[in-house]
């Protein structure tokens, strides 16, 4: 058998250890599960560090692709056919803050040349060094970027034919990266995409998580994301305060963003809210279901002109009536009527208006609403690896193997 065609793997590399409650994680393994989805041998690339013990056989050989974890599959809603391959970082590797103790610099400069490389057909990540490391390696790129940043890009990379093609989720953002040197037909900007077991109706547990959280209250008023005043939390309390014969539950964050945020929410006496932490994604979706409304409230400001958002979609599909604030990033969908009430930001008290309007004209439907769940389907996490795939030039695509 010949080298090239030993090459065969979609690899999608994430600089950090899993699982983790993190946005930009949900996104990256959803995007690689997508792509597995479509048929291409894809795995997922990530280092595991802390192993103080350690068999030298994954230091000898430690890219070595297997079936994805069923932790991972329940942290993140994925499927059976996306594969893993935790890259072993024995002791000190990311505990000594230097360059070359550094998992990032053992994946790109050791890892990836002499283990990774030998099978792969294309790289795809969010990680810069990363993509650096396949092109000086022979290997062509995608390449992920979500957040404004002030640096240049380097032209010897992008201007490089494998170097195939940029993505980004708003076109602010799209614009910084053609300001800082990517070349325009090198980048497009792409939604993200939904989790198609969200479309799955699950009556019964939808009914439980009613059942746990409702208790004396009227309604179910759910939030899901990251917990922090951007997002507009604090207004939810407010909001919540308002409106004191609705249940308010937030789903998301860490440790410290839970407890700050009940410790806010006791300090103003609301006790109408409550927040759960980070849901496993497959009970996530219940939730969702379970919910009279799904509230999106955003705040004005910088992260409101590129926020990805990437709750929207597993909210549309969810069926459940929407709430959104009138946020540069999400003024695109105010033409559909996917999203059933819109309000002004950073005001509490007209976003309880339009929710107390909405509870009374949007009642809850067990089987969900098919405006937002029809007006989804578009954005599946399979039609949006195939889009991005369209980009890259046939001849450097994986072998579909299914």
């Amino acid at each position: 058998m010949n080298k090239t065609a030993l090459k065969k793997h979609y690899i999608f590399f994430v600089g950090e250890t899993l699982p983790k409650p993190e946005a930009h994680l949900v996104q990256s393994t959803n995007a690689a599960n997508g792509a597995a989805n479509l048929g291409y041998s894809t795995v997922l690339v990530y280092p595991k560090t802390q192993i103080k013990t350690l068999n030298p056989v994954n230091l000898l050989l430690p890219f070595q692709p297997r079936p994805t974890p069923i932790e991972l599959i329940k942290y993140y809603n994925l499927h059976d056919k996306l594969k893993v391959a935790p890259l072993a970082m024995p002791w000190p590797i990311d505990t000594l803050h230097y360059k070359f103790t550094n998992s990032n610099t053992i994946a790109c400069k050791y890892y990836f040349p002499f283990h990774i490389l030998p099978t792969t057909k294309l790289v795809h990540s969010r990680n810069w060094n990363f993509v650096k490391a396949a092109i000086k390696n022979g290997v062509p790129a995608i390449y992920e970027h979500h957040h404004h940043e002030d640096k240049q890009f380097e032209p010897e990379i992008i201007n490089h034919p494998l170097f195939q093609i940029a993505v980004t989720v708003a076109d602010t953002i799209r614009e910084s990266m053609i300001q800082h040197g990517m070349p325009p037909e090198k980048v497009i900007k792409l939604h993200n995409g939904f989790n198609r077991l969200f479309m799955q109706r699950q009556p019964e547990k939808a009914e439980e998580w009613r059942n746990k959280l409702l208790q004396q209250h009227s309604h179910l008023v759910v939030y899901a994301g990251g917990l922090r005043q951007f997002k507009g939390i604090d207004v939810l309390i407010e909001v919540a305060s308002e409106m004191p014969n609705v249940q308010f539950v937030c789903a998301g964050g860490n440790t410290d963003e839970v407890e700050h945020y009940q410790k806010l929410a006791q300090e103003k006496q609301v006790h109408n809210i409550k927040f759960l932490g980070y849901v496993l994604h497959h009970e996530l979706a219940s939730l969702l279901q379970a919910a009279d409304i799904l509230a999106h409230p955003h705040c004005l400001g910088a992260a409101a002109t590129f926020t990805s958002p990437l709750k929207l979609f597993d909210y549309f599909a969810s069926g459940t009536p929407i709430i959104a604030t009138e946020i540069p990033s999400l003024i695109e969908f105010k033409n559909t009527s996917a999203i059933a009430a819109w309000c002004e930001p950073d005001n509490p008290k007209k976003f309880a208006e339009a929710l107390q309007h909405l509870l009374k004209t949007h009642p809850r439907k067990v089987e969900g609403y098919a405006d937002s769940i029809n007006f989804v389907q578009q954005f599946s996490w399979e039609n949006r690896a195939a889009k991005i795939l369209s980009y890259v030039d046939k001849s450097l695509l994986p072998p579909l193997i299914a």
